[in-house]
């Protein structure tokens, strides 16, 4: 039987430790530098001919270095012999450019699945697509598992009363409804606007929550603008407590001070993106996904069903 091999990328360096460490693996040697001019130089100092090879790279800020040099790695392994190539991206970059809103604007969640295919990749997994349908981007099997679970799991330890699931926009919904669903409690939905990129208004609050805990969920917190606001106007509508839950950590510009000094209690990423110690402040929380990555890979490389890892109605799939 071929080997089990993780490659790690420069942006996933610690979820890749906590992989390798829960499957009892060592990640292989990979010499990763940049010229002068900034070109990526990428090799696989070890050999891995015909092995099962899972490179873990997730496509977050430097973006455009980080998915050159996952592509790097693809081709370099391509071109080592690899048995197969299954690329896991925990967060992948350009997922929110999945279709054209306006004339004349590229669809780069597409480019990007071509970019892969054609780089080598076998296989996918990643976790909480921005949007579903970049599964159908790609030609070869896509693993897509979501990280809900473990904020169901972390909201039911605490024994929260009188909880109110919170999504953030009414595309969020019916995730949000799974969720509330999870935990038996009802949902709420905030009614936004969105003028331009990475602006939004809140124009109105759709539910009861009024002296609950609201939990707002999301997939992405980048600039932090639209998520803060929401949890300002749910505190106006009368909300005991916010909480904030995301599963990817992009925080860009002001992110961390309006996180930080916003009405919500707590927020709580997941580690599908490393988060530095110069963006970390006194409410955040970070739920680790790696057992769950580490089943998802093991389970891919006996060829067994991935089934019973993404059941939503038991928590067991995070333990």
């Amino acid at each position: 039987m071929t080997k089990l091999k993780l490659l790690c990328g420069s942006a996933s360096k610690n979820l890749t430790r906590e992989v390798a460490d829960i499957l009892g693996i060592k990640s292989c040697n990979v010499i990763c530098k940049k010229f002068k001019d900034t070109e990526i130089y990428v090799k696989i100092d070890e050999k891995i001919r015909g092995e099962d090879l899972f490179i873990i790279q997730s496509v977050n800020n430097p973006v455009n270095d980080n998915l050159m040099e996952l592509l790097i790695m693809i081709d370099a392994a391509k071109r080592a012999s690899a048995g197969r190539i299954n690329v896991v991206i925990p967060y992948f970059g350009y997922a929110r450019q999945d279709r054209k809103a306006s004339s004349r604007e590229p669809i780069t969640a597409k480019l990007v699945a071509n970019l892969l295919e054609t780089a080598g990749a076998d296989r996918v997994i990643t976790v909480d697509l921005h949007a579903d349908q970049i599964q159908g981007f790609f030609d070869i099997p896509v693993d897509h598992f979501v990280g809900y679970p473990l904020f169901a799991q972390y909201i039911s330890e605490k024994k929260l009363k009188d909880v109110v699931i919170v999504s953030p926009d009414t595309g969020f919904a019916k995730k949000a409804r799974r969720i509330g669903k999870l935990l038996n409690v009802p949902i709420a939905i905030v009614d936004k606007r969105r003028p331009k990129h990475n602006k939004s208004v809140v124009m109105n609050i759709i539910g009861d929550v009024k002296g609950k805990n609201a939990i707002i969920i999301d997939d992405i917190i980048d600039t932090a603008g639209t998520i803060t606001n929401a949890a300002e106007a749910l505190k106006e509508k009368g909300a005991k407590n916010v909480f904030i839950f995301a599963t990817h950590a992009v925080m860009s510009g002001n992110a961390v001070k309006r996180l930080n000094d916003c009405a919500a209690k707590e927020v709580i990423f997941t580690n599908t993106i490393d988060i530095p110690n110069e963006k970390r402040f006194p409410k955040l929380k970070v739920l680790h996904i790696s057992k769950l990555l580490a089943k998802t890979i093991k389970a891919i490389h006996l060829n067994k069903s991935l089934g019973k890892l993404y059941t939503w109605e038991k928590f067991d799939n995070v333990r």
